[in-house]
């Protein structure tokens, strides 16, 4: 199976292939998440690390019972032939309303057939007030072509 676009990526490739990933993430589908990473795609998120598509699957699962209302912007950060790196950010409540904003940053490894086989992300939460949350569109789904990626003072 091939995944376009492939490495060796270019700043216009990599910038896709994040927003691919952004919008598989907001999707919040994670069988379709999970299909952008290799069989044996090795993670670490947060504190948890764990390989395979079935583990990407059970985690995402996790996840998204836990966060609630998920919406995430992806920026490309750097890139270099099979490699991206992307800082985050997404907005999710808890089960008791609680809003956060998550900040993050991501490394990602690709095979040749342009499936991701390794991703590290570090990731911080912000406890926010509803009035204080930036990601509004209609969840879940892709963030709509008029809303901006994070810009130069994601803070």
């Amino acid at each position: 199976m091939s995944r376009p676009p492939l490495p060796p990526f270019t700043r216009e490739t990599a910038a896709q292939k994040a927003r691919m990933a952004e919008d598989a993430w907001n999707s919040r589908d994670p069988v379709k998440v999970s299909l952008a990473y290799t069989e044996d795609s090795r993670w670490r998120n947060r504190s948890e690390v764990f390989q395979g598509r079935e583990a990407i699957v059970a985690f995402l699962t996790r996840k998204w019972e836990k966060e609630h209302d998920y919406r995430l912007i992806k920026d490309l950060w750097a890139f270099d032939g099979n490699h991206i790196a992307v800082r985050f950010q997404y907005e999710w409540h808890d089960g008791k309303g609680q809003w956060y904003r998550s900040y993050g940053n991501e490394q990602w490894e690709f095979d040749e057939h342009g499936l991701m086989r390794r991703r590290e992300a570090s990731i911080n939460d912000i406890m926010i007030a509803e009035k204080d949350r930036r990601f509004h569109w209609a969840a879940p789904g892709p963030r709509p072509a008029d809303v901006p990626g994070l810009g130069t003072d994601p803070f």
